[in-house]
C-alpha cells in the first residue's frame, strides 16, 4: 500500500484528538536470567511479572498488557490469571490482554474470563484481540491452520455480540450456537474496551472497524510510517460501516535504559539470539549490527534507548500514524529481572511525562 496523502493522515489526526493520549506497557513474559546467567523458572518469571505490574501501577504508567503465549522461552499461558493477581494489589492502571489469540480459544470463555477480571480490578479491564502471528496455540488446543481465517472471523463476530450485553443469539461452524444464551458475569457499566490486533493485514483493520473494535498496529519491523494508510482505512471503514471515530494504537518492542549507549548493549545480544531463534520457524532475517542500528533510528520499529530518545520517537510516530495509544513491548529472552525494572521506572517517571509534554 502507498502512504496516505498527509491531508488525509492530518484529517484522522483531528478525529483522534477526542481520545485522550494512552501509554502503556506490553510484555509476554519472556523468561529472564539470573545473576549468573541461567534461566530463571516459569514459575518465577512470572511472579516477578506481577512485581513488574504493581511497579508500572506505582510509577504513572497507563495500562499493563500481557501476551499470550505457550512456549518454554514465554510462559505466559494464563494472562487473565496473572492479571487478577496485579488487580488485588493497583489501584489505578488499567490491565488487559496484548493479545489474546481467539482464533484458538472460545470467545464465551475470553469474555467470560476479562469480564471477570473487570470485576476484580473495578472496571480496569481490556482485552486486545488477535488471529496469532505465533501459532503455537493451534496445535495445542486441536486447532487447524487450514482454518485460520474462518476461526478468527467467525470469533470475532461472536465476541461482538457477547460485548453488547443481554442474552446471546449466534450461529457458526467453529463452536456451538447459542440462542437467547445468557453470558456471566454481567458487566458494571458498560462493556469493557476491545481492539483487534493488526499486523499488516488491510482485512483485519476492516474486520476492526466492522464489529466495532478499536485498532492496535503491531509494527514490529521496518518503517511506522508503512502503517499510516492503515489509520485511514479504519477511518474510511468506521464511516462506512456507520459508525462512531474509534482510537487508534500502536504496539512495537523496545528498551529504555539511563543512556542510549547502555540500553543499545542491554537489549542487542538477546535481540539477536531471540530474533535467530525464531527466524527458523518465523522467517524472519537475522538482524546485523547495521540493521539493528536502522531499527532503533526514526525510521525503525524498535523503541531503544534513553527516556529522551525512546519518548521523541513515540511522539513522531503518533502524530505521523494518527494514534492516540502507545504501547511498549518491554523486555526479551535473557535480560535480567532488574534491568527490567528500570526500564518501567524509566518510562513512567521519564518517557511518559516526556511523551505528553511533546504532543500537548
Amino acid at each position: 500500500m502507498t502512504p496516505a496523502p498527509s491531508d488525509a493522515v492530518g484529517a484522522f489526526a483531528g478525529e483522534a484528538a477526542q481520545f485522550p493520549l494512552v501509554l502503556g506497557l506490553d510484555t509476554f513474559g519472556d523468561v529472564t536470567d539470573d545473576h549468573d546467567g541461567r534461566p530463571l523458572s516459569h514459575a518465577q518469571t512470572i511472579r516477578n511479572v506481577v512485581e513488574e505490574g504493581v511497579l508500572a501501577d506505582q510509577v504513572g504508567v497507563d495500562f499493563f498488557g500481557l501476551g499470550e503465549h505457550h512456549t518454554d522461552d514465554m510462559p505466559m499461558s494464563a494472562a487473565d490469571v496473572v492479571l487478577g493477581a496485579i488487580a488485588a494489589r493497583t489501584t489505578r492502571i488499567r490491565l488487559g490482554s496484548a493479545v489474546t489469540v481467539l482464533s484458538s480459544d472460545d470467545p464465551v470463555r475470553v469474555f467470560q474470563r476479562y469480564s471477570t477480571l473487570n470485576a476484580v480490578s473495578g472496571g480496569r479491564a481490556e482485552v486486545i484481540l488477535g488471529r496469532g502471528s505465533s501459532i503455537d496455540s493451534f496445535p495445542l488446543f486441536g486447532y487447524d491452520l487450514a482454518d485460520y481465517e474462518d476461526l478468527f472471523e467467525e470469533k470475532t463476530h461472536l465476541f461482538a455480540e457477547l460485548l453488547k450485553g443481554g442474552p446471546v443469539t449466534w450461529q457458526g461452524k467453529t463452536r456451538a450456537s447459542l440462542h437467547d444464551q445468557d453470558v456471566v458475569p454481567h458487566t458494571e457499566s458498560g462493556p469493557f474496551p476491545a481492539w483487534i490486533g493488526v499486523g499488516g493485514s488491510p482485512q483485519s483493520v476492516i474486520r476492526a472497524a466492522q464489529h466495532g473494535f478499536s485498532l492496535m498496529l503491531a509494527i514490529i519491523g521496518g518503517s511506522p510510517a508503512r502503517f499510516a494508510p492503515f489509520s485511514q482505512l479504519f477511518q474510511q471503514a468506521l464511516e462506512r460501516f456507520g459508525r462512531g471515530a474509534l482510537p487508534v494504537g500502536v504496539h512495537s518492542p523496545g528498551h529504555v535504559a539511563v543512556t542510549d549507549e547502555k540500553a543499545r548493549e542491554e537489549f542487542w545480544p538477546h535481540y539477536l539470539e531471540v530474533i535467530r531463534r525464531v527466524s527458523k520457524t518465523r522467517g524472519f532475517a537475522v538482524p546485523t549490527k547495521e540493521t539493528f542500528a536502522h531499527e532503533i533510528g526514526p525510521q525503525g520499529a524498535l523503541y531503544v534507548g534513553s527516556p529522551e530518545t525512546v519518548a521523541k520517537k513515540i511522539a513522531a510516530n503518533l502524530t505521523a500514524l494518527g494514534a492516540t495509544r502507545f504501547d511498549l513491548k518491554y523486555g526479551i529472552g535473557g535480560l535480567a529481572h532488574e534491568a527490567l525494572m528500570t526500564n518501567i521506572e524509566l518510562y513512567g517517571t521519564q518517557v511518559i511525562p516526556r511523551v505528553r509534554q511533546l504532543l500537548a
